[in-house]
């Protein structure tokens, strides 16, 4: 692979983080139950992921039945990473539910060479070390009781089921094209959720319609399809350490649009996630080149 189209998935993949970044801000400003906003989220994204599919012509069919369970199971670990995920976002704070999702790259480092051919590469364990201990800086202390460490669990069990998803996925980004995959996932998010709406509600949607678009359109559509097509191009463990820099992404969307503040906590910590995402991209610039 030339230089320049390394440079290129690189470039691609961090706009991918930044429109995935929203869903912090997101997540903690849309007033309504978080299994409905999900819904809406999926329902809204089966329609803009279809537009485009018919429109680029991109097929969608499946081939056999053993992708259509693996499609649907990767979309169930895609809705337990999203609800769990929200309820740590309300729970605590963006910054909290952000970090503590991002345990994800050091669980994928480890169970990546279960799902794939691959060996277990000894420095995932420095660079995923790294990031938890960015992740140990940045978190303030936490009082048994609180809400904020109910936050942090909830956001690890969000990190395990968007671990095993990406995974889950890898093999199949090679025989199917990204964009009809997030599809399938929305599409069956959209039925196994809908029951919610009778329990819970949705006339809210009147008043956070807005907000929920750019969920559905931004964060869904754009920034996850554009995060599984980069796996063509990396390693699930490459990719997501890449995409550590989503909760610095997040803390400064928090900063201007919610007035949350980070501490000195927050930029010690977030400097050294950066750092390791930098070290991952030289790193798989050279494994390419070789």
């Amino acid at each position: 692979m030339s230089e320049k189209s390394h440079f290129n998935n690189l470039l691609l993949l961090t706009i991918a983080t930044l429109f995935i970044s929203t869903s912090g801000t997101l997540g903690k400003f849309i007033d309504m139950p978080t299994p409905v906003v999900i819904w809406w989220r999926s329902i809204l994204s089966v329609f803009f992921l279809l537009i485009f599919c018919l429109y680029k012509g991109i097929n969608l069919k499946i081939k056999n039945n053993k992708d259509r369970w693996t499609f649907f199971v990767a979309a169930l670990f895609m809705g337990g990473h999203w609800i769990f995920y929200f309820y740590a976002l309300k729970l605590s704070n963006v910054a909290i539910g952000m970090l503590s999702l991002f345990t994800f790259p050091v669980l994928i480092a480890f169970l990546e060479p279960l799902f794939a051919k691959t060996k277990f590469d000894p420095i995932h364990i420095l660079l995923g070390a790294m990031v938890l201990l960015g992740i140990y800086i940045l978190a303030p202390e936490f009082n048994i009781e609180s809400s904020q460490l109910q936050g942090l669990l909830f956001g690890l069990l969000s990190a395990l089921c968007y671990a095993v998803r990406i995974l889950i996925l890898k093999s199949h980004t090679t025989n199917y094209n990204s964009t009809m995959l997030m599809f399938y996932q929305v599409l069956v998010l959209s039925v196994v959720l809908a029951p919610t709406l009778y329990f819970m509600g949705t006339s809210s949607i009147t008043t956070q319609y807005p907000y929920v678009l750019i969920l559905a359109l931004v964060t869904t559509t754009l920034g996850h399809t554009m995060f599984v097509n980069s796996l063509k191009h990396f390693k699930a463990s490459t990719a997501s350490i890449i995409g550590s820099s989503q909760p610095i992404f997040g803390i400064i969307m928090a900063y201007f649009f919610l007035n949350e503040i980070p501490t000195k906590h927050t930029f010690v910590g977030g400097a050294l996630i950066l750092a390791t995402v930098i070290v991952e991209s030289v790193r798989s610039k050279k494994t390419l080149n070789d």
